[in-house]
């Protein structure tokens, strides 16, 4: 069996193993959430004609990045069962 190389699995950084992919997310984790807090504002959403609904903008961003990681995981686990 060949042995996985160092950077396919990952490196061992203080007794936690990290890869690309962690950090790759981390980073934009960090970015998200610093953009996040910096639109602060209030902003109106029509919801399909039906009524508005007036929410501060980082509560909106944050609630689609929520909506966006659990579609995500969804897709992931589905894919895994097939």
């Amino acid at each position: 069996m060949a042995k996985k190389s160092d950077t396919a699995a990952g490196r061992k950084v203080g007794g936690v193993t990290v890869s690309a992919r962690m950090v790759v997310f981390a980073v934009v984790a960090i970015l998200a959430v610093w953009f996040i807090l910096m639109n602060t504002s209030s902003v109106k959403i029509h919801l399909w004609g039906l009524s508005t609904v007036s929410s501060p903008l980082w509560l909106v961003l944050l609630v689609m990045a929520a909506v966006g990681m659990l579609l995500g995981w969804f897709v992931k686990r589905y894919r895994d069962r097939t």
